[in-house]
């Protein structure tokens, strides 16, 4: 019952502990209404204060002003009603009204000015200094456009006062400026503190970081763009308040080619176009949102569907539309009320700038609604074709056959084109080419190609045996054989998509296989490669006919290597499981080193060296399996050698990523760093389409890891997973993004890392390890409780235990024990005593059937705090009966089977206990436990003389300052020292001494 003022003064107390929002808005309004109903002006202040903040951090400024200006006629009528606190608010809140105003185009220029002149004279009256007045004035000119400069000079040579916006605000204004002059590299020197969260506050660093992401990426600073964008992003979404940087992030997506994140973030953020409150802010999310789908649309996608002003379905060309509609009128409002142009100027500039990337930036994020539409919603774009695609059918379709006939990668785009303009075709066929069966057939070819690299092997399997059909009816022996020897092959390969899961009978594709090797042996007694062309189709060819022979029969041979190579792979897989069958290994180890052997010297033979390069990769393959790394790399740099030899570079990416593999596997990360950037370059230049770029970036992201280069590790990481997006590989995805979540927790960037997970645990594909997830939805609750968000932390860790809780009792082992731990400490921080409470008897439960005493251990000793500090009714009691509980555990533990530090855990109990009773001033009983502890630490020789450090430190502390005995803790303080130097950790021991000397001085 809010019957006493001091009832409503409690629930204005609770009302400022929730977060802003309509909830907290409509609350402190009811707060006012009841307030005035008491006589006692104290209260209704309280509560105006409170309503005005509401309104100030939900965007309602036009209603700001009108609150304030009952709060000024009660503080100069009743001044004695204010809290000091409550009347350096009245001064502090007089900038909320200026800017307020400006927000407002309906409110004249001379009442805005007139209002600072206000302010200037209450400031002056009660002796505070005006560089606040100066800010103020500043904001206006810059608003209009007119006397920037002079206003300029006259705030930022004014000093500090108390009154002034905090740093990182000013910081941010500051930088701004700097923006607006066009001056990015100042306005980011500016920044840098802000940036780097050396200066913060309530709106800091998400403002700057909104802000500053189309400098940093005019900058070529993509990488910090990035992080600023995934962390800040998360700090505005769906805050009316910050509905300009909701439209700063949009318009990064624009200029980052962005799209489906772009998407997604209007999805996340609909409610904001009816948030009218802060015009100004509003015009500035409207003008994001504009920039943002003008660029969908300059791509083709006016048709996509995408999330605007509820109660409707809208499409890009429809909603870019009405953000127009609302925006240029708002915008001309405010250069009416000014007499400028600044506020049109500035929001032109805007919509006139082209996207700063040509390339999209992989943000490491899953665009979860970029699926929408069959236009994919934009994802990203291609890379431009290299090759050239002749206009001319006929030219066309000899150009592809040169380029298939060299390997070359390129050959894809043009068979591609052909089987368009084929199907399109208005003229008569050119007979010139050969029979219409010879390009269905070579067509067939290329389609079996592309879904083998899709791995759908049935399929291909399905348009190879239709070529065959079309050569043996055109009288190419040579070219059936090839297809045939490539389905049959194919065949052999392990399950793919689109396959039933039947294995494979390698017994009978063996046989298959040797019987086309002695038809070959037959035709080319019969039909050499240099004899004349056996019909119309092979006639086609002209002087090209023997390359198309002996490739098409190198490719017979290719096919048995890699036959061959399936089924060893298949039985050392098999003899890996089981030990068994070595003598069937033996028997296909002699195969695959016969049909290598051949391919090898046919290769030679022929003039096509770099054909056996192949078979050197099927070697290495089987060589690194056995730990034969020497002569698996001896192999690779043979088959890099020889496609050097024949001078076909294209062909260099496929050996240069496996010998990266291997040499990733040796510890050698920057060697095999090098090879997959030359990969990635030799794709591009000779415009390979098909290389699986998705797991060249992600080998990548591994090296820049082992060589410490988390930057490095991010961008790679993050460019796999947008690959595996592109290639519709879920899973690989989601492994890429976790991958990358663990690199961002493991260097520090915690916000980074829970905005990856938040986007890559969303509809995670069932196929995904389960365990692999429960690792990053543990990332994620934990990160979660690094950046203080307890509630969500502990509400995923909860959930994280419910899963676990699921999986058969092998597979939970301590896993269960370890996430109710970690759920029961985080509901505490969060101050959720009950939730926590139960939380913590499930960890127990957890523990009795699958112990983990060191987590167990860790909880009982962050109950023991936490209580401490925030239950204080249940006080140094309660929190000595959880450390109780810890050293119960401890003993418990049978002798002999520890497999984990004990000393550790025993020193931490009493550590944690000396704590505890010195809080309590039982100063006499804590000094033996932090003597306990410094004795158990003793035990873990090198590795305790840290947390031995951090006990010494503690004893001293209660020795000096509790007991009064100083020289006792100097002399303890200084043979610590000592021990820290002598031991390698100089920190340790500054630490130790900044606090003998304060014990000295006292």
């Amino acid at each position: 019952m809010l019957d006493t003022p001091e009832a409503v003064v409690e629930a204005l107390r609770e009302n400022h502990e929730r977060p802003h929002g309509l909830a907290r808005t409509v609350t402190a309004e009811e707060l006012v209404e009841t307030a005035e109903s008491f006589e006692k002006p104290e209260t209704l202040v309280t509560a105006l204060l409170e309503l005005m903040t509401a309104y100030e951090f939900t965007g309602e400024h036009r209603k700001s002003p009108v609150v304030f200006a009952r709060i000024l006629k009660l503080w100069d009528t009743t001044p004695e009603s204010f809290s000091p606190y409550e009347a350096h608010q009245v001064f502090w809140r007089f900038k909320w009204v200026t800017t307020s105003l400006l927000q407002v185009p309906e409110m004249p220029l001379a009442s805005i000015g007139g209002w600072i002149d206000q302010m200037r004279s209450r400031y002056e009256a009660a002796d505070h200094a005006v560089q606040p007045v100066a800010a103020m004035r500043y904001h206006l000119a810059h608003h209009t456009g007119t006397g920037v400069a002079d206003a300029y000079d006259l705030w930022a040579t004014r000093s500090r006062t108390e009154l002034s916006d905090c740093e990182a605000c000013e910081t941010r204004h500051h930088a701004w400026h700097h923006l607006a002059e066009g001056d990015d590299t100042a306005a980011l020197a500016v920044w840098q503190p802000v940036l780097d969260r050396e200066q913060g506050c309530t709106e800091e660093p998400q403002m700057s970081q909104a802000r500053a992401l189309l400098p940093l990426l005019r900058a070529g600073r993509a990488d910090e763009a990035r992080s600023h964008h995934l962390t800040g992003y998360r700090k505005v979404r769906g805050t009316t308040g910050m509905q300009a940087e909701v439209g700063y992030h949009l318009e990064f997506c624009a200029h980052s080619r962005n799209e489906g994140r772009g998407l997604e973030i209007l999805a996340e953020n609909r409610p904001l176009f009816e948030a009218k409150g802060a015009p100004l802010d509003h015009l500035h999310f409207l003008t994001g949102t504009e920039v943002f789908l003008a660029r969908l649309v300059d791509a083709g996608h006016d048709d996509t569907a995408v999330a605007g002003p509820p109660g409707r379905a809208w499409t890009v060309a429809e909603l870019l539309t009405h953000v127009r509609a609302e925006a240029e009128p708002l915008a001309a409002a405010f250069d009416t009320r000014n007499g400028t142009t600044a506020v049109g100027d500035r929001r032109r500039a805007r919509l006139a700038l082209a996207p700063v990337l040509d390339e999209p930036l992989p943000l490491g994020l899953r665009a979860t609604v970029a699926r929408t539409a069959q236009a994919g919603a934009a994802p990203a774009s291609p890379a431009p074709a290299r090759t050239a695609i002749p206009d001319d059918f006929a030219t066309l379709v000899r150009e592809a056959r040169r380029l298939a006939r060299d390997g070359h990668p390129s050959d894809d785009r043009l068979w591609t084109r052909v089987a368009t303009m084929l199907a399109d075709a208005t003229e008569p066929y050119d007979s010139t080419l050969g029979p219409e069966d010879l390009l269905a057939a070579e067509l067939a070819e290329h389609r079996a190609q592309q879904l083998w690299f899709e791995d759908r092997h049935t399929a291909g399997v399905a348009e190879l045996d239709t070529a065959e059909r079309h050569f043996t009816r055109l009288n190419m022996p040579w070219h059936a054989l090839a297809a045939k020897a490539r389905s049959r092959a194919w065949t052999a390969a392990p399950a793919s998509r689109d396959g039933d899961g039947t294995a494979p009978d390698r017994a009978s594709i063996q046989a298959e296989l040797d019987e086309m090797l002695h038809e070959a042996d037959k035709l080319l007694a019969a039909s050499p490669f240099d004899s004349a062309p056996l019909g119309e189709a092979e006639a086609a060819f002209a002087t090209e006919l023997r390359a198309e022979r002996v490739l098409s029969y190198l490719s017979l041979h290719y096919s048995v290597a890699f036959a061959a190579h399936q089924e060893l792979s298949a039985a050392l897989s098999h003899v890996g499981e089981d030990q068994e069958g070595t003598g069937d290994v033996d028997n296909l180890a002699e195969r695959f080193e016969r049909s290598v052997d051949t391919l090898c010297s046919e290769a030679a033979r022929l003039g096509y060296p770099h054909q056996a390069a192949n078979a050197r990769q099927f070697r290495a393959d089987l060589l690194a399996r056995r730990g034969a790394f020497a002569d698996a790399e001896q192999e690779l740099r043979a088959a890099l050698q020889e496609i050097e030899s024949a001078d076909r570079p294209w062909r260099r990416p496929r050996p240069s990523i496996q010998l990266a593999q291997l040499l990733l596997a040796q510890d050698r990360p920057q060697e095999a760093a090098d090879l997959l950037h030359s990969a990635i370059a030799d794709a591009v230049a000779h415009d390979d389409p098909t290389l699986p770029l998705g797991p060249t970036y992600l080998l990548l992201g591994h090296a820049a890891t082992h060589l410490d280069d988390a930057n490095g590790a991010v961008r790679h990481l993050s460019e796999a997973a947008a690959r595996f997006d592109q290639a519709d590989d879920a899973e690989s995805a989601i492994e890429a993004r976790l991958q990358l979540a663990d690199v961002l927790a493991r260097s520090g960037r915690q916000a980074d890392a829970v905005a990856v997970l938040e986007s890559a645990l969303v509809d995670a594909p069932p196929t995904v390890d389960g365990r692999m997830l429960a690792q990053g939805r543990l990332t994620l609750g934990r990160g979660l409780r690094d950046l203080e968000e307890y509630l969500p932390a502990a509400e995923e860790l909860l959930r994280l235990a419910d899963t676990v809780a699921g999986w058969p009792e092998e597979d939970r082992g301590g896993v269960l024990t370890l996430v109710a731990a970690e759920a029961a400490t985080t509901l505490a921080l969060a101050g959720r005593w009950e939730a926590a409470d139960t939380a913590y008897e499930r960890a127990l439960a957890a523990h009795a059937e699958a112990p983990n005493p060191p987590l167990v251990t860790l909880m009982m000793r962050e109950f023991a705090r936490l209580t401490l500090q925030t239950r204080d009714s249940e006080g140094t009691e309660a929190a000595l009966e959880h450390l109780a509980r810890a050293d119960a555990v401890l003993a418990a533990l049978p002798s002999g089977e520890e497999d984990f530090a004990a000393w550790y855990e025993r020193g931490e109990n009493h550590y944690r206990r000396a704590r505890v009773l010195a809080e309590a001033g039982r100063f006499d009983e804590a000094l033996p436990e932090a003597e306990a502890a410094i004795a158990a630490h003793d035990e873990g020789g090198e590795r305790g003389e840290l947390p031995r450090a951090e006990a010494v430190r503690i004893a001293a502390l209660i020795e000096g300052n509790g007991l009064d005995r100083a020289a006792e803790a100097i002399t303890r303080l200084t043979e610590a020292m000592a021990r820290c130097h002598q031991a390698g950790h100089p920190e340790a021991a500054e630490v130790l001494d900044a606090l003998r000397q304060d014990l000295r001085t006292r």
